[in-house]
């Protein structure tokens, strides 16, 4: 394994900035990488092996010309497949969107170009991010690092996969019911849900408008804050984004001071369905920060239990609604063309041949809680619910600086354990829906190692609106905490192929 691929973001921004190794260098050793172990990984969909390097020498000839860049110039990224890429293909882990190049890039991959980041590829995801575990691309299910016969969490196993494996030291992911957080938490990797509306979502193929979220991934805190920085702020063409000023998160991720605070264990958020192994590395961890000097207490949000139902209310009827412009008529996959069927005839043909079972799942049932006379019972309904967890989170925050909870019940399962089972595979978001509800921001970060498996768990920190630094400033004591016992990152422990 080549020195260049285990280093942080931070350690490799400065090795290029002192001109120690070249943008070329790293985005080589970084596709050397994926061709060596994505063909087992499955992390990417589509690799830009010639845009990544002209990219990297266009970044070495401005420093060579003595500009000034920007501090992340040069280091390699993963990019979800959802965003709009202009020229590369974008197919959402979709067969319908198969070979689709968009005209345009999103305004995250606008940025992420002018902040000199290196875009490697497209990562796999679940079909139109519809699912826990990755297992729902259409293009085959991306595997786990720590274990090759388990799933890397979804729909952004690809971004979090990448990273664990070392194809790539950061990734964009999105964020609809934890399809951030929980890819990191079975993956030992950080990743970040900011704030609703904190970064633009222009570009993002929308699967519910008002649960998604983008955000950054990383294998430490501080080069998550480094990227966050990068894609957060204001966007008109986001009539959804917030038009204030982005939280330091840099300054709060070199922090980690957290002696004063207060942190509230979230009392529903436990119990019954969580892995005996994840809770004791979650107990172990409150027991750090009680050490660091924060004052622990726990606290109840009684309309929880209630989110899961409600949000699988809410998603499939805005991803109902969402989905009805890929018909085969404007761009895509076309089915039944032949001159012998009617426009709706194609239309349908073409989903029925181009969407998968669990993107058809949710459609019929966001169709029929939409319909007259269910939208008062059900959708209706639903919204209530996240009116009174939004209710919880403000009571909880009048007490307490953040929230903390595990961030998925159990460690990574088995590819196919639960595929048959939608039920069973819903719950693994039970954790991390509730933020969503209320457009709150979250961060997972790894923990240790569940005893029985020797698998990766997540702590889920939980902080007010627009209060992300305070995500960060947890992030970065604990995990200095935690650094301090290990000796290396946790990564350096995987078995397979992270540690090859």
């Amino acid at each position: 394994m080549s020195d260049l691929i285990i280093l942080s973001a931070a350690d490799l921004a400065h090795k290029l900035a002192e001109k120690e190794v070249s943008a070329v260098e790293v985005t080589e050793a970084h596709l050397a990488r994926i061709d060596q172990v994505d063909p087992d990984v499955h992390a990417f969909l589509h690799v830009d092996r010639d845009g990544a390097l002209a990219s990297a020498k266009a970044i070495d000839d401005q420093r060579a010309n003595g500009q000034t860049l920007p501090v992340l110039a040069g280091v390699p990224l993963g990019l979800k497949d959802i965003l709009a890429t202009k020229g590369l293909p974008t197919t959402c882990g979709s067969k319908i969107l198969e070979g689709w190049k968009p005209p345009y890039d999103a305004t995250v991959v606008t940025k992420l170009r002018n902040a000199g980041i290196i875009i490697l590829g497209k990562t796999n995801m679940d079909e139109f991010a519809m699912g826990s575990s990755t297992e729902h691309s259409a293009y085959g299910p991306t595997r786990n690092p720590w274990d090759l016969s388990r799933i890397p969490g979804g729909s952004g196993g690809g971004s979090s996969a990448c990273l664990a494996a070392f194809e790539a030291p950061l990734a964009i992911g999105t964020d609809t019911g934890g399809s951030i957080r929980q890819p990191a938490s079975v993956t030992g990797t950080v990743g970040v849900k900011p704030t609703y509306g904190g970064v633009s979502r222009y570009g993002a193929v929308a699967l519910a408008s008002s649960l998604d979220q983008i955000g950054p991934c990383a294998r430490t805190v501080l080069d998550t804050a480094l990227l966050h920085s990068v894609i957060a702020g204001h966007d008109p063409m986001d009539s959804t984004s917030i038009n204030a000023p982005v939280p330091d998160v840099i300054a709060a991720a070199k922090l980690g001071d957290i002696k004063g605070m207060t942190i509230g264990v979230v009392k529903e958020i436990s119990g019954d369905g969580f892995q005996a192994g994840v809770k004791q590395r979650f107990d172990e961890a409150v027991a750090l920060l009680e050490g660091l000097g924060a004052n622990v207490v726990e606290v109840s949000c009684p309309n929880f239990p209630y989110a899961l139902a409600a949000y699988y209310l809410i998603l499939p009827s805005e991803c109902s609604s969402n989905l009805a412009k890929f018909d085969g008529i404007r761009f895509g996959m076309r089915t039944g063309d032949d001159g012998n069927h009617s426009v709706e005839q194609v239309m349908s043909l073409t989903r029925a041949a181009g969407f998968g079972d669990e993107v058809i799942r949710r459609i019929i049932l966001g169709t029929y809680a939409l319909s007259a006379g269910y939208y008062d019972a059900y959708y209706g309904q639903a919204q209530k619910v996240r009116t009174l967890i939004a209710q919880d989170f403000a009571k909880a925050f009048a007490q307490v600086d953040v929230l903390i909870s595990p961030t998925a019940p159990t460690t990574a399962f088995k590819i196919g354990e639960k595929l048959d089972d939608p039920l069973a595979m819903y719950l693994n978001d039970v954790a991390t829906i509730p933020l969503n509800l209320a457009g709150l921001p979250g961060m997972s970060l790894p923990i240790g190692l569940a005893p029985e498996d020797g698998l990766p768990v997540g702590l889920q920190i939980m902080a007010p609106a627009m209060a992300d630094d305070r995500l960060y400033n947890v992030g970065a004591a604990l995990e200095r905490a935690l650094l301090s016992q290990w000796g290396a990152p946790l990564l350096n422990s995987a078995p397979e192929l992270a540690g090859a």
